[in-house]
């Protein structure tokens, strides 16, 4: 005879999604019947019991410091019962109950810089790939980029002005992992030249044997300048 299997307990992979979830999205799961857009990154969402809940929308950075991170769980927690989470966009959202929360909370992101839109006929925020903070491969960085970008098309992504939804992104190298080629606007950074070596200061910031490993063409070999470990270009033909 069998026995029942027990349930194994481990700790790989995430925690289920489900415990994340704000209580009036679990008691209305599969049951919502529209959602309307009240205002520039506010949206409310109504479900066949007649429940609402709100979302306010902010632009934020892909890459976030710890001092971000605990602000947005501090407005969270001030308004949201410790509910957001983040879209594919980079953008983060504040999950709320109380309508009259919505204001409050729109004051305080934006004392602290933090932008509230992207939602409609709006430009949405920008999504991009790695660069140099984690990629070998980048022609160029990404983060300094979208900033310039974004700071230029503040005002698409706080009203909605556009005839429809605008959607940017920026790809580092032509592997365009960032897929920014679905994207309405593609900004794409090529190499076009071999980057100039500081010999003197490569060895002190770059570990030489995965930077020569990286190259995919082989085209970066090993060099001794001045009795430094430092790299070459391979010449083609």
């Amino acid at each position: 005879m069998m026995t029942p299997e027990t349930k194994r307990i481990t700790d790989i992979g995430p925690p289920h999604y489900e415990k994340f979830l704000p209580p009036t999205i679990k008691r209305n799961y599969w049951q919502w019947k529209y959602h309307e857009s009240i205002a520039p990154g506010v949206l409310c969402h109504v479900a066949e019991s007649g429940e609402k809940l709100y979302t306010v929308r902010a632009g934020s950075p892909r890459l976030l410091s710890i001092q971000t991170i605990r602000l947005f769980a501090d407005l969270a927690d001030k308004y949201c019962g410790g509910y957001l989470r983040f879209t594919s966009r980079n953008n983060v959202e504040f999950l709320l109950d109380d309508p009259s929360k919505i204001e409050p909370l729109k004051k305080d992101l934006h004392e602290a810089g933090y932008p509230v839109g992207g939602t409609n006929n709006a430009f949405s925020n920008i999504v991009h790939t790695q660069g140099w903070v984690h990629c070998h491969s980048a022609a160029t960085d990404a983060s300094g980029l979208v900033k310039s970008v974004m700071d230029a098309l503040y005002d698409q992504f706080t009203e909605q002005k556009l005839p429809a939804k605008l959607r940017i992104a920026v790809a580092c190298c032509l592997n365009m992992c960032g897929a920014v080629h679905c994207s309405d606007i593609a900004i794409l950074g090529i190499h076009r030249r071999p980057p100039k070596i500081q010999h003197n200061v490569l060895p002190k910031i770059c570990e030489v044997p995965t930077l020569i490993a990286s190259c995919p063409t082989g085209a970066v070999r090993p060099a001794t300048v001045d009795g430094k470990q430092s790299v070459r270009w391979k010449r083609t033909s």
